[in-house]
């Protein structure tokens, strides 16, 4: 269920190809509100993918170490798959995000995706 959603494939693509993002970057790149981010988020945490840190108030999440479980394996298996799945699209959101975070200075998290 975790990976059965085109959204959290996208994120999943996201960090495996950029590594560790705070939610709004996942908002940003993938186009979506602060609470449907943060709830594939936790999705994807719950199911063992990924790990979070807390830095205050923001959260930031990476792909876990050890992803376990039935979805675990599909992702040790289709990391390759996942880490083209959209990669240009991706790259551009996130050069695009980069350069408004920049001029912005609106995210804490200002070092690029």
């Amino acid at each position: 269920k975790a990976i059965a959603d085109e959204t959290r494939l996208t994120i999943l693509a996201l960090l495996l190809q950029h590594g560790e993002c705070c939610v709004c970057d996942v908002m940003e790149v993938c186009g979506i509100t602060q609470s449907k981010a943060s709830r594939h988020l936790q999705t994807l945490r719950r199911a063992g993918l990924l790990q979070d840190r807390r830095d205050g108030t923001w959260v930031y999440y990476r792909i876990a170490s050890e992803a376990t479980g039935p979805a675990g394996e599909i992702l040790r298996t289709n990391s390759p798959v996942l880490i083209r799945l959209r990669a240009e699209e991706i790259a551009r959101r996130v050069t695009e995000w980069n350069r408004r975070k920049a001029a912005a200075g609106s995210c804490r998290h200002q070092t690029s995706v």
